[in-house]
C-alpha cells in the first residue's frame, strides 16, 4: 500500500468517533468481519489506528478504497458541510431517457479526466437512486488534493444535483458540465437554495416535507387545551382570547402545515429600492444607484422558529409571504427590486 494511502486511511479513521468507528468500518465492507474482530476498540485511538493501517496494508488498500472510508465518513457527517442545490433541464423536446448508472459514472469520469490531468474521482451508490461522487482537484502539475475534495450527491432521473461548497469555485463550470452531460441534460442552474442539512434541502426540493406526522393530537379542540388563562378573568376577555387563539392557530397550520418543518438555518433578503421623495433638491432623491439593504434571518432551525412566532405572541398572523414562502419558492436567498 502506497504511504500517501495509508496517510489518507489514518487521517479519516482519526476523525471518526470512536462509538461510530466500528458502523464506518463495517459499510466501508473493504475489511472482513474477522479482521475487525482482532482490533480491541477499547484501548487507546492511536493503536487502534496503527492496527486498522496494518490490516489495509495487508489487504493493500488502493487510492479508491481509501476515498469510499471518506465518502462514508462524509454520509455520517452531513451537516459538517454545507450544501449548494443545482436544477438541471432538458433541452425543448427532448425526452427522459432510461438511467444507466454505469454509463453515467464513466461520462462522468471521462469528462472530467479529458480537461485535468489530475484529477480523482470516486462513486458510491445508496439507497434511493442516489449516488454519492467524492473529485479530489489537481491542477496541470499538481497531484489531487484528497483532504479538500468536493462531493456531489445526484438522484438519478431527476434534474437536481447536491455539491458541498468549496473554496475551488473556478471548477464548478467543469463540474456542471460533468453532471449535465452525464446525466443528459441540457443546462444547470445553481438555485437560491442552501442548507447544511441534506435530508431537508432533498424535503424541499422534491416536496417531500408536506406529509403528516403525529407531532401532537391536532384532533383536540382547542377549547379543552390548556389556555394559560386566569380561572378569575372576565368571561368576555377570555372568549375573545380563545377566538384569537383558534384564529392564531388556524392561520398557522394552513401556512405551515401541521408536520415538521424541513431545516433550514437562515433566509437571506437583498433589498434594492430607489429614494422616493416630494421634496426637491434632496441629496438623495439625486442619487442614481439604488439604496441596498441585506436582511439575514437565522436560527438553528429557521423555519419551527417562523412557524412558532404568531402563536407564541411574537408577531401577527399571517407573518409575510416572504418569510412563509420558503418551501414552495424552494430558495432561502432573494432579492427584492422595485417592480
Amino acid at each position: 500500500m502506497d504511504e500517501t494511502v495509508a496517510e489518507f486511511i489514518k487521517r479519516t479513521i482519526l476523525k471518526i468517533p470512536l462509538n461510530e468507528l466500528t458502523t464506518i468500518l463495517k459499510a466501508w465492507d473493504f475489511l472482513s468481519e474477522n479482521q475487525l474482530q482482532t482490533v480491541n476498540f477499547r484501548q487507546r485511538k492511536e493503536s487502534v489506528v496503527q492496527h486498522l493501517i496494518h490490516l489495509c496494508e495487508e489487504k493493500r488498500a488502493s487510492l479508491n478504497d481509501a476515498a469510499l472510508l471518506d465518502i462514508i465518513y462524509t454520509q455520517f457527517h452531513q451537516h459538517q458541510k454545507v450544501w449548494d442545490v443545482f436544477q438541471m433541464s432538458k433541452g425543448p423536446g427532448e425526452d427522459v431517457d432510461l438511467f444507466d448508472m454505469k454509463q453515467f459514472k464513466n461520462s462522468f469520469k471521462k469528462i472530467l479526466q479529458r480537461a485535468l490531468k489530475n484529477v480523482t474521482v470516486s462513486f458510491r451508490e445508496t439507497e434511493e437512486n442516489a449516488v454519492w461522487i467524492r473529485i479530489a482537484w489537481g491542477t496541470q502539475y499538481t497531484k489531487p488534493n484528497q483532504y479538500k475534495p468536493t462531493y456531489v450527491v445526484y438522484y438519478s432521473q431527476t434534474p437536481y444535483a447536491f455539491k458541498s461548497s468549496s473554496t475551488l469555485r473556478r471548477n464548478t463550470p467543469l463540474l456542471g458540465q460533468a453532471l449535465t452531460v452525464a446525466s443528459k441534460h441540457h443546462q444547470i442552474v445553481k438555485m437560491d437554495l442552501r442548507s447544511r442539512y441534506l435530508d431537508s434541502l432533498k424535503a424541499i426540493v422534491f416536496k417531500q416535507y408536506n406529509q403528516t406526522f403525529e407531532t401532537h393530537n391536532s384532533a383536540t379542540p382547542l377549547q379543552e387545551r390548556s389556555l394559560g388563562l386566569d380561572i378569575n378573568m372576565d368571561s368576555r376577555i377570555t372568549h375573545e382570547n380563545i377566538v384569537e387563539k383558534e384564529r392564531v392557530q388556524r392561520i398557522t397550520q394552513e401556512t405551515f402545515g401541521d408536520y415538521p418543518q424541513p431545516q433550514l438555518e437562515f433566509a437571506q433578503y437583498k433589498l434594492e429600492t430607489k429614494f422616493k421623495s416630494d421634496l426637491n433638491g434632496s441629496i438623495l432623491a439625486e442619487r442614481e444607484e439604488p439604496l441596498r439593504c441585506l436582511i439575514k434571518f437565522s436560527s438553528p432551525h429557521l423555519l419551527e422558529a417562523l412557524k412558532s412566532l404568531a402563536p407564541a405572541g411574537i408577531a401577527d398572523a399571517p407573518l409575510s409571504p416572504l418569510l412563509t414562502c420558503i418551501p414552495n419558492k424552494r430558495k432561502n436567498y432573494f432579492k427584492i427590486r422595485d417592480k
